[in-house]
């Protein structure tokens, strides 16, 4: 466990669908965090409806405090020191065409609760002021910006749920200081060994915006993009395991939990359940759909992580992110692909390993044409080391704790956490106040 004795202040970027709405519930539930700004990106539907969805979120919350005023300090982020701020951000990539991730979680990002649930929906949907939120009209990527410059150096985690356009355009605004004074980056995104979960390659966040993905993690000068030393990468490799079951959820949670064919009804259960479970409904069809009776926690995990795992100020560059007993991560190298017509967002890993005549990762016609150059014979391994490889073979040492190990390069990527179990136990804890 986190040994962090005051909150960690958080920004977090996030397109609020519905695993992103479970993160930021777990967000608000920690003691351990301190959500400074909610930056709303494109993603899993249009920037407006997750703007709404923040909206709903914490009106569920406050209905839920009013009616169990016992709950209330189940949830610190509901009343913070400060108000959370509120801001629009990106409305699309950097680059290329505009996607989403309706077909998995609905037209308005949770459901379709908007029509199946209408008590949920919001008075009014564009608020002048608000109990919980300070509500802005400037952009994200300033609030951001102004944050990481007003808050102490390198105290500030940085949680990208969604696509990284707003995180890209950040350091766009002004590079040096996003890359001096930010504490860490906690992201979700990508697929390395694993299928993508958008197309056969490639994982929604990278997928909505391999530009920005590029700008940051590959870029063609490495002082351009995020400081890798303070940067924590979630793929699906290691999300897609941790899942909560509807049928514990309904054991544990929600009794009446069914789907939409038996919708959620307020008067069965208390107000956060009820929106959980009107939100929870049909993403249970479609996870049945695709074979699981359960729900993916991706985002839950990052927000996880972020927890775990605060920022170390005395970090340097090329040291390895400090993590806490539990958690392992490993070095990736890899490039992403923007363009393809069937690779959109794909992590490209060079897996060439073959001990023969060439070394790993070498353009063998470039290898053969220099041999022939230095009038080299064909000489068996001998021609493996002619020439070096143009292309670096991947190492993976192992990150756990404060090794000190060579681990120049690559993206620090999480292998393991305490698992799926103590996810889930966390999650009913806090945010449902389920002793399991």
């Amino acid at each position: 466990m986190s040994t962090n004795k005051s909150p960690i202040p958080v920004i977090i970027d996030t397109d609020p669908g519905v695993d992103d709405t479970l993160a930021l519930l777990l967000a608000l539930a920690s003691p351990k965090l301190e959500v400074l700004a909610i930056i709303i990106s494109f993603g899993n539907t249009d920037a407006r409806s997750s703007f709404v969805n923040i909206l709903k979120t914490y009106q569920a919350l406050a209905r839920h405090v009013e009616r169990f005023p016992e709950d209330a300090p189940r949830f610190p982020g509901l009343a913070p020191r400060r108000k959370t701020i509120l801001a629009l951000g990106e409305d699309g990539p950097l680059e290329g065409e505009l996607h989403s991730a309706q077909y998995f979680h609905g037209r308005d990002g949770l459901g379709d609760i908007t029509t199946r649930h209408p008590d949920l929906n919001v008075d009014d949907e564009h608020p002048s002021s608000h109990p919980q939120l300070l509500l802005t009209h400037r952009p994200g990527v300033e609030v951001a910006l102004d944050l990481i410059k007003s808050e102490p150096e390198r105290s500030i985690s940085y949680l990208a749920l969604g696509p990284l356009t707003n995180l890209a355009k950040l350091l766009r605004v002004d590079r040096d200081t996003v890359r001096s004074r930010i504490g860490r980056v906690v992201c979700m995104g990508g697929a390395l060994d694993v299928p993508g979960n958008t197309s056969p390659v490639a994982e929604f966040n990278f997928f909505a915006d391999p530009y920005a993905v590029k700008e940051l993690l590959a870029p063609s000068d490495p002082g351009h993009g995020i400081p890798l030393e303070r940067f924590i990468l979630l793929p699906l490799d290691v999300t897609t395991p941790h899942e909560l079951s509807f049928p514990y959820y309904q054991a544990t949670v929600d009794p009446a939990f069914k789907s939409t064919a038996a919708p959620s009804r307020l008067e069965e259960k208390t107000p956060l359940v009820h929106f959980t479970s009107a939100f929870l409904e049909r993403t249970r069809e479609i996870m049945v759909d695709f074979g699981k009776d359960a729900m993916e926690l991706h985002d839950i995990a990052a927000v996880w992580c972020a927890i775990e795992n605060p920022p170390v100020k005395d970090d340097h560059e090329d040291a390895l992110p400090t993590l806490q007993p539990g958690w392992k991560a490993t070095k990736r190298k890899f490039d992403i692909e923007r363009t393809g017509e069937l690779t959109r967002g794909m992590c490209v890993v060079d897996r060439r390993d073959d001990q023969g005549a060439y070394a790993p990762g070498a353009n063998r016609a470039e290898v053969q044409a220099e041999l022939k150059r230095h009038h080299f014979q064909h000489a068996g391994t001998y021609e493996s080391t002619a020439v070096p490889a143009p292309v670096e073979v991947e190492r993976r040492p192992i990150i756990e704790g404060p090794l000190a190990v060579d681990h120049k390069g690559g993206v620090p990527c999480v292998t393991q956490t305490p698992g799926s179990a103590a996810l889930v136990q966390l999650l009913l804890e806090r945010v449902w106040g389920v002793k399991a």
